[in-house]
């Protein structure tokens, strides 16, 4: 059973928001002829790495509900210029929608359970990721998804 991490997505209003932040940065990326990875960076370590690698994802929380994933696909530990060790995390560029489900604020990353996330929309029915992303929160809020 996988082990995955959760995390505020600050600053993305959508997934939009956030899949066109990504394309940006590896589009720098490219034009500087760097890897085209995407990493988030985060201050600490987990843990509990080698369960996160084995099928693990960072699940995403935007504007209060947990929206997307990436698949983890590799941890570093790293300096940053001012010599304080960071972690990153190394993602998949494809990020994954899902039916969202609400989560209140925290702060930092948490481990999320295999069996407490939400499931991709994708398996709800292919036609609901054709809907724009705010119909599928008023429709989830209503009840009706």
């Amino acid at each position: 059973m996988a082990l995955h991490l959760i995390k505020l997505c600050v600053g993305a209003d959508s997934i939009r928001d956030l899949q066109d932040w990504i394309e940006e940065r590896i589009a720098q990326k490219k034009k500087k002829k760097l890897p085209l990875e995407h990493i988030h960076t985060t201050r600490m370590f987990p843990t509990r790495a080698e369960e996160l690698l084995e099928g693990g994802s960072l699940y995403w929380v935007i504007k209060g509900s947990i929206a997307a994933r990436q698949k983890l696909l590799d941890i570093r530990q790293t300096k940053g210029k001012d010599g304080i060790k960071r972690c990153q995390l190394v993602l998949d560029l494809k990020l994954v929608p899902l039916s969202p489900r609400p989560r209140g604020p925290f702060q930092g990353w948490r481990y999320l359970k295999d069996q407490d996330t939400p499931p991709d929309l994708t398996r709800q029915g292919k036609g609901l990721t054709k809907l724009p992303e705010e119909m599928r929160r008023e429709l989830r809020e209503l009840g009706l998804l």
